[in-house]
């Protein structure tokens, strides 16, 4: 089995970052909580997904583990040159971990729930049958 196979849900986060998440989670943002709305209590295909949820050195904005699947939801500060390449270099080492991640941005959110409800429930079963496969 390989190091991805073998670790927890955590992937090695350290007390502070479960400390940052907890923070998080108390001050989402109006459209990390239209999203979360849409996650909760298995809302979305049955699936758990947990808020602000730490990975090795990084917190997901949400993530379901049986589908290794991150949701970002990306303000004004995702925008600068700076921020975009840390993003692109997070979601390569997330990747590393066997881990995909998907964006989306506040006004996105906020200008079409709808929109953002039925291409996570696409992506969901996207990665449902990715995960499936044989390799």
């Amino acid at each position: 089995m390989s190091i991805v196979g073998k670790v927890s849900m955590f992937y090695n986060a350290k007390p502070i970052i479960y400390e940052r998440a907890k923070v998080m989670r108390e001050n989402m943002t109006l459209s990390e909580k239209a999203v979360w709305e849409l996650l909760k209590s298995k809302n979305m295909k049955g699936l758990r997904f947990i808020p602000q949820h730490p990975i090795d050195i990084f917190i997901a904005d949400f993530y379901c583990h049986s589908l290794k699947l991150v949701i970002e939801i990306d303000g004004g500060i995702h925008k600068s040159l700076e921020q975009k390449e840390y993003d692109i270099g997070r979601t390569s080492e997330l990747g590393h971990w066997g881990i995909k991640v998907i964006r989306f941005t506040n006004e996105e959110v906020e200008n079409n729930i709808t929109h953002i409800q039925n291409e996570i429930e696409r992506i969901c079963a996207e990665r449902q049958s990715e995960l499936q496969s044989p390799l």
